[in-house]
């Protein structure tokens, strides 16, 4: 993952990765809603299981998630608060593929083998996102 910390709160998010799965590289533009960005400034009281106290905490965190088919979903996220879905967006193929096209359609790493075999005996779970 990648945090960006002491940044203001976001409006877009741009992602691009690779789908070793397929494969395949995508790019996505995430736009994050107004309210999403209030609910990201606005204190709650939560409930910590571990520490078995309520606390007054933030939903500052913005956690993207990258499927096969070009998925990219967003969660808001904060310590003892529940997890709120925020966008989900269907990406774009790059055309140029991994690297900029500089690799010559090289995708960086292969499928661990127990991946490739779960994938080989169950299939990609297309639209489960």
């Amino acid at each position: 993952g990648k945090q960006v910390g002491g940044a203001d709160v976001p409006r877009l998010i741009y992602v691009r990765w690779q789908s070793l799965v397929e494969p395949q590289t995508y790019e996505a533009y995430i736009v994050i809603p107004e309210a999403t960005r209030r609910a990201m400034v606005k204190s709650e009281m939560g409930y910590c299981a571990a520490r078995g106290l309520w606390r007054e905490s933030y939903r500052n965190m913005l956690t993207v998630g990258l499927a096969p088919g070009g998925i990219a979903k967003v969660w808001l996220m904060g310590g003892c608060l529940s997890a709120i879905d925020v966008a989900r967006v269907q990406g774009s193929v790059v055309k140029l593929g991994p690297d900029g096209g500089r690799s010559g359609g090289q995708y960086a790493l292969p499928l661990e083998p127990a991946s490739k075999a779960y994938i080989e005996k169950y299939g990609v779970p297309y639209g489960s996102w």
